[in-house]
């Protein structure tokens, strides 16, 4: 069988109540405040950070981030059964080719002369408008697959603190003469 087109004329799956089963669960959770409450007990206890390596958020999600996003929770799943303190930091990658590429195809452009035509700053407000397209979708799938990860401190990296960290970090590099 192949795919339709249309992916929304698939048929349903049928219901087996492991989605009624699993929505409880989360609900639970989140009423309990679980993740809340094991971030707490990790208080005072050694740390281990976990930045998230962050999705472009104008692209959707697919299959492969579950796979990827159960390997990073099991790594933070792992630590905090260690007797670690586990900081869970989301993150948004919300600028560079991705998000340009993204962009690009939305507006039919073929190279980067149809940007310079279309004008460079005209096409840099498109692609910051763009960046969270699909946020919610992404933080549906997390939640789904129970990956926690604390969205209200989230990094964003086209903020001005965020490029501003990465530059002074790179500064510290060039004085330590690392960089080559």
């Amino acid at each position: 069988m192949t795919a339709p087109a249309d992916l929304t004329r698939w048929p349903a799956w049928p219901d087996t109540g492991a989605d009624a089963l699993e929505r409880e669960l989360l609900d639970r959770w989140r009423a309990e405040g679980l993740f809340e409450a094991v971030q707490a007990q990790g208080d005072g206890r050694p740390g281990f950070v976990f930045y998230e390596g962050p999705p472009t958020a104008n692209g959707r999600p697919g299959i492969h981030h579950v796979f990827a996003r159960t390997i990073k929770d099991l790594v933070c799943r792992y630590h905090a059964m260690d007797g670690k303190r586990v900081t869970r930091i989301a993150g948004w990658d919300t600028h560079g080719l991705p998000v340009e590429l993204e962009v690009e195809k939305q507006l039919g452009f073929k190279g980067k002369g149809d940007i310079e035509r279309y004008g460079v700053a005209a096409f840099a407000r498109q692609c910051l408008d763009s960046v969270f397209t699909y946020r919610d979708e992404w933080v549906n799938l997390s939640e789904r697959i129970g990956y926690w990860l604390d969205y209200d401190r989230a990094y964003v990296t086209c903020t001005r603190e965020y490029v501003e960290s990465v530059w002074g970090l790179r500064q510290r590099l060039h004085e330590r003469e690392t960089l080559y």
